[in-house]
């Protein structure tokens, strides 16, 4: 709740600065994109980073970038900032801890990494706020998102917008968006590592 009520005092400062403030939003997808970005284009200018090095197959990658780009086109809701794919920066961050549960130490290093590369391009490019959709998911951790952003948002000097975008019915928004606009839609993040066990899950409900 502290974390919503933090959100909704940001989006009303916001407002009240105006729509120029420039918010840089990391996504991971276009199905987690689509509820944040109906709820945040009406409060700021956005652009979209499209930086996931977590997703080891170069296809999967290409998708789920290309479904990005077709639903921000479609919408209008954001500009799009692409970033090289550059697997090697998770792997690094994933050695040694290749047994690591999905929402442990892995997952919050990746996290990192991601929110790092957000802070970092939105003090470049002069960004007013940056965040992610990572939220959004009810595979993810919020608590750690935010930990994360906060500390960034300190390291960078670059406003961070906290949120848990999965509450309020936000994840269920994002899966009729996903349904309005036939967005294409995985059960894993994009990972080796989340594919294994959404593969174990799949194989549990059978």
């Amino acid at each position: 709740m502290a974390v919503q009520n933090e959100f909704q005092k940001m989006l009303q400062i916001a407002n009240g600065e105006g729509k120029g403030k420039r918010l840089l939003l990391h996504s991971c997808c276009a199905p987690c994109s689509s509820a944040c970005l109906e709820l945040l284009h009406g409060y700021f200018q956005t652009t979209v980073l499209y930086y996931n090095p977590n997703i080891d197959d170069p296809a999967e990658y290409e998708k789920r970038k290309a479904e990005q780009i077709r639903f921000l086109r479609e919408t209008g809701w954001a500009d799009f900032l692409d970033c090289d794919h550059d697997e090697e920066a998770f792997e690094r961050i994933a050695a040694g801890l290749e047994g690591e549960a999905e929402r442990g130490k892995r997952c919050y290093l990746c996290y990192g990494l991601r929110l790092r590369k957000t802070a970092a391009l939105a003090k470049a490019n002069g960004y007013d706020y940056f965040t992610t959709t990572l939220s959004i998911s009810p595979y993810k951790l919020s608590r750690w998102i935010n930990e994360i952003g906060y500390s960034l948002e300190k390291e960078y000097g670059v406003k961070f917008l906290p949120s848990d975008f999965k509450k309020q019915g936000g994840y269920l928004r994002s899966t009729e968006l996903s349904e309005q606009y036939g967005l294409y839609r995985q059960d894993y993040c994009g990972c080796r590592f989340s594919q294994a066990e959404a593969r174990n899950r799949r194989k549990g409900n059978e």
